[in-house]
């Protein structure tokens, strides 16, 4: 049994492919289509293969659909984490991306998670997630226009323009209300989503969509299973910047971080804080003890998210009567 390692650079029609066996390298370029991925795949079925691609989100979908069908270890890797571990590079191409994937997991496999098939529930979670954030951030821009429609008024075209922006901003907010109300739907029908959904609920300051938002990243607390990873995820953890003596400076968040995610909690330990509960008391006590108000609410969202993960971990809804330190 031959061993082979294979680095996939993704695009939305093609894939390009580097094989490494016996010292050997190997590039070839197949269609990004199932038809064609198990064409290829087929012939290499008896073999210990590692498979190893990046996360381009949608144009995966082939590749997710395919491999499951064969005794493979595969790996998808962050972007970020690739382009961070190739150091000082020139050049790049499709062909050259590859090689770079394969020899990256040479290196790191050990450091990396296997990947595992999604649950069709938590795929069109994921899914129904991006399309209803992507209309919102739409919507977010026709409300910012109507502003500038009053600057129109002195050639009378205020009313025109305004009518047909308000139209649009209708038809997305229903697209909206359409998408979460498919959601909740899917999150209903599955026994296992609907009990955590029914824990990370009862969290003060946590509704609908950061549910929907913890379950979709974690896929079901599957491939995040631990808070402090998660809280990495999101960039709400604080880290020491120091060296030596001469640079000491206060712990800060890092900018390596998943923001849609980050500002979605925020708005929850916002919310969290305006109501009578334990998070409630330990923001106002920090706050009069002197402490940054912004640190204060960043350790909020912090210990929503450590919250979640012990109600999910004890299959136990929240009490409030939890100490937080």
């Amino acid at each position: 049994m031959k061993k082979i390692t294979i680095g996939i650079d993704i695009s939305s029609e093609t894939l390009d492919i580097c094989l490494q066996m016996e010292g050997k390298t190997e590039f070839v370029t197949i269609g990004n289509e199932v038809k064609a991925i198990h064409k290829f795949f087929k012939k290499l079925a008896k073999e210990e293969v590692v498979v190893a691609m990046e996360n381009t989100g949608r144009y995966n979908w082939q590749l997710f659909e395919a491999l499951p069908r064969y005794n493979f270890a595969v790996y998808v890797i962050s972007p970020l984490h690739l382009k961070k571990s190739m150091g000082l590079v020139r050049g790049k191409n499709d062909k050259i991306d590859a090689e770079r994937i394969c020899k990256f997991i040479q290196k790191n496999q050990d450091e990396c998670a296997l990947w595992k098939p999604t649950p069709v529930n938590i795929q069109k979670i994921k899914v129904l997630m991006t399309e209803r954030n992507s209309k919102v951030k739409l919507k977010r821009q026709l409300l910012g226009q109507q502003s500038d429609y009053k600057l129109m008024e002195t050639i009378g075209l205020k009313k025109r323009l305004t009518k047909d922006n308000q139209a649009l901003v209708d038809l997305i907010e229903k697209q909206i209300a359409g998408f979460e109300a498919e959601i909740e739907k899917i999150v209903q029908s599955d026994e296992t989503i609907k009990e955590q959904a029914k824990q990370i609920r009862s969290v003060p300051g946590v509704g609908n969509v950061t549910c929907w938002t913890m379950i979709a990243k974690t896929e079901g607390f599957t491939t995040i299973t631990e808070p402090r990873k998660m809280a990495c995820y999101c960039g709400i953890v604080p880290f020491d910047h120091q060296s030596g003596t001469s640079i000491r400076k206060h712990p800060k968040v890092s900018t390596y971080a998943d923001k849609s995610t980050k500002s979605i909690l925020h708005l929850a330990a916002m919310s969290a804080i305006r109501f009578d509960n334990k998070l409630r008391t330990y923001y106002q006590r920090k706050v009069a003890e002197g402490k940054n108000k912004m640190s204060v609410l960043n350790a909020v969202r912090n210990k929503i998210v450590h919250i979640i993960f012990a109600l999910i971990k004890n299959q136990a809804t929240y009490q409030d009567h939890l100490v937080l330190s």
